[in-house]
């Protein structure tokens, strides 16, 4: 599962798109100024940044060249209103690889970011444990395991984090019916049916232990 990072404090906008981006099966973060997209970029790794220019704090184009002179990569699409062509350049300048002018065509916009994220096999492999982004299967000691949608769900939102702490919040997301309660059940479930550690983080949330 690809993972977005959206910067835009529009929250009708930023709503929407992060919807539609769900829909789409990407796990998507947002951030509402550029400080927040700082500190988003320091805790996880992705796969592209969406990034509005006038944001509060700092600018899109402040963050990414920030970003890019600590040696980031990451594909990153500029999504703003200014649409003359000095601003274009400095995007690009900055080391954007893409630049949506708004108002836009939703569709187009998902052709770009589908074109910019293409489905890549990958395997993470924790112990014993083999499982396929790509493909969705799972498997311990060579015996593929089917998992309810849910602790799928679940367990593929703590596989991309492995080693880091995730807020129980974010994993409320992928449930039908959040609750503590609930979580625990599935985290549970998880951990005997393939024999991980998921450690609890109390008052934050779960982590998936390397070993």
């Amino acid at each position: 599962m690809a993972r977005i990072l959206l910067l835009e404090d529009d929250a009708i906008l930023s709503q929407t798109l992060l919807s539609i981006l769900r829909g789409e099966g990407y796990d998507v973060y947002s951030a509402k100024d550029g400080i927040e997209a700082f500190d988003l970029t320091y805790a996880h790794p992705f796969d592209l940044y969406l990034f509005d220019v006038n944001v509060p704090v700092s600018s899109g184009f402040e963050v990414l060249r920030e970003l890019r002179k600590s040696g980031d990569n990451t594909t990153a699409f500029f999504i703003t209103a200014l649409n003359d062509i000095g601003s274009i350049a400095q995007g690009f300048e900055i080391g954007a690889n893409d630049y949506i002018k708004k108002p836009f065509d939703l569709d187009e916009f998902l052709i770009r970011v589908r074109a910019a994220l293409k489905p890549k096999e990958m395997v993470i492999q924790l112990g014993e444990v083999l499982y396929n982004l790509a493909t969705k299967h799972l498997s311990v000691a060579g015996v593929e395991y089917d998992l309810s949608p849910v602790e799928r769900a679940i367990f593929e939102v703590l596989v991309i984090a492995r080693g880091r702490s995730v807020e129980k919040e974010r994993l409320f997301e992928v449930m039908e019916k959040a609750s503590d309660a609930g979580l625990r059940v599935h985290i549970n479930r998880l951990k005997q049916k393939l024999g991980i550690t998921i450690t609890n983080i109390r008052s934050v949330g779960y982590r998936l232990e390397l070993s």
